[in-house]
């Protein structure tokens, strides 16, 4: 027999302390009886009196210590199985056992109020997630489904009783597992098709891992969008092409005129030189503006390579002359495509450039902080008069400017995973343009 099994047990060692605390009272009893001189049977009647006062006595105490610890256990029992209705009766905050029963009470008050609140989150939690649109699945660590709402059950085209315990490749979601979180793909379902919004996130339950799968309908606001986009195009296409297509159709009727008069004007030949230079010159700036559209519509993905930041700063601030300044900042290394980067910051420099003209000057500069890199190019120009129309496509309120470089450089920019923005300086006059790229 182990030794944890020879010890007595709690309620037997407190029976034993009793015991021997009234041994000695019990000892004088016996010893006075069996020296006082009576009836032999009157003695014995004494001694057994004596003798059962003790045991119950020592049996009474040991009721009294054990009694609150069984309840104390049978109150924790109940909270282990979630049962928060057993409450303790001594609740005397002056009695030791009193306190601690207020203090286990306090606590399953206050566990039951918790599990309700829990509850009642929970209920409100699927009833949302079963009435949202966005098809929500959640997979346990063997990619089989666990959880389905109402529109995946309608996008898989099944109930909840025959999708959940799936895998996820029987259920043709596993491309969705892997694909990068906030992707859009195109996918038939056996709900529908269309373009779908990826987003996954990955969660503990029971401390196994978990992962949450979240697939929205965007094919309906992305076809909105995509008809305002084509309706913004074909208005700026179609103000261009009136801008350069009404002057040469007028010039060509006064040619037209000219010449079949009989007999010619004597400065014809100034008039109709004059004519063919407006047509050149429209003609000339269409061209112009229809190559500016066609390379906004084939910019290539960037083939990314290591680059050095500050000798590609240097070569572009040499295009201007000494009217860029460049700071002094550590060079930093970073993964672009070196071409297209170069590209922003000559399309930011020449704006900025131009917004200064002689009278101010241009700073460049950057800095890091471990994960992001942020270029900043300074002017002391007039600032920005309008930003609501920074971004259109083919806005500009330079003369014989295209309106493409500033959505050229953010295309370029949002393709590496960053983000460009111009701001007017505060406190100060001119402007500040701002592109922030992953270091990572």
């Amino acid at each position: 027999m182990s030794r944890r099994r020879r010890r007595l047990r709690f309620q037997n060692r407190v029976l034993t302390l009793v015991l021997l605390a009234a041994a000695p009272g019990w000892l004088a009893a016996a010893a006075a009886l069996a020296a006082w001189d009576a009836n032999p049977a009157l003695r014995w009647t004494l001694f057994a009196a004596v003798t059962i006062a003790t045991l119950w006595g020592a049996a009474a105490v040991q009721q009294q210590v054990v009694s609150p610890l069984r309840s104390l256990a049978n109150m924790l029992e109940a909270l282990r199985e979630d049962d928060y209705s057993l409450r303790g009766r001594t609740v005397d905050p002056e009695d030791a056992v009193g306190e601690v029963m207020v203090e286990v009470n306090t606590l399953s008050q206050t566990l039951h109020h918790q599990r309700l609140e829990a509850v009642e989150a929970g209920v409100l939690l699927n009833k949302v997630i079963a009435e949202v649109d966005i098809a929500v699945f959640a997979f346990d660590a063997a990619r089989r489904l666990r959880l389905v709402n109402r529109a995946g059950e309608a996008l898989l085209g099944g109930c909840s009783l025959d999708l959940l315990g799936r895998g996820a490749a029987d259920l043709g979601l596993a491309p969705m597992l892997v694909a990068p979180s906030g992707r859009i793909v195109s996918h038939h379902f056996p709900g529908g098709a269309g373009r779908w919004e990826i987003r996954r996130r990955s969660f503990r339950e029971g401390g196994r891992p978990h992962e949450l799968l979240v697939i929205s309908d965007v094919s309906r606001a992305l076809r909105e969008e995509e008809r305002q986009a084509w309706r913004r195009i074909v208005r700026v296409i179609g103000h261009e092409l009136n801008s350069s297509l009404t002057p040469i159709k007028s010039t060509a009727a006064t040619l037209r005129k000219l010449v079949e008069r009989e007999p010619p004007p004597p400065d014809w030949r100034d008039d109709a030189r004059a004519g063919l230079t407006i047509i050149h010159d429209r003609a000339d700036a269409l061209g112009r503006f229809m190559g500016a559209y066609a390379r906004l519509a084939r910019l290539p993905p960037p083939a990314r390579r290591r680059v050095h930041l500050a000798p590609l700063v240097r070569r572009v601030a040499a295009l201007h002359g000494g009217q860029v300044a460049i700071e002094d900042c550590a060079d930093v290394e970073l993964d672009v495509d070196a071409d297209q980067l170069e590209q922003v910051l000559i399309n930011l420099t020449k704006n900025a450039v131009e917004a200064v003209g002689d009278g101010g000057g241009v700073r460049v500069r950057w800095r890091s902080d471990g994960e992001r890199l942020t270029i900043e190019i300074e002017d002391d120009g007039p600032g920005l008069a309008r930003t609501d129309n920074l971004w259109v496509p083919f806005f500009t309120t330079k003369p014989g400017g295209t309106g493409i470089g500033l959505v050229l450089s953010r295309e370029i920019v949002e393709n590496h995973g960053g983000t460009i923005s111009l701001e007017n300086r505060a406190g100060a006059h001119g402007c500040v343009a701002r592109v922030a790229l992953p270091l990572d």
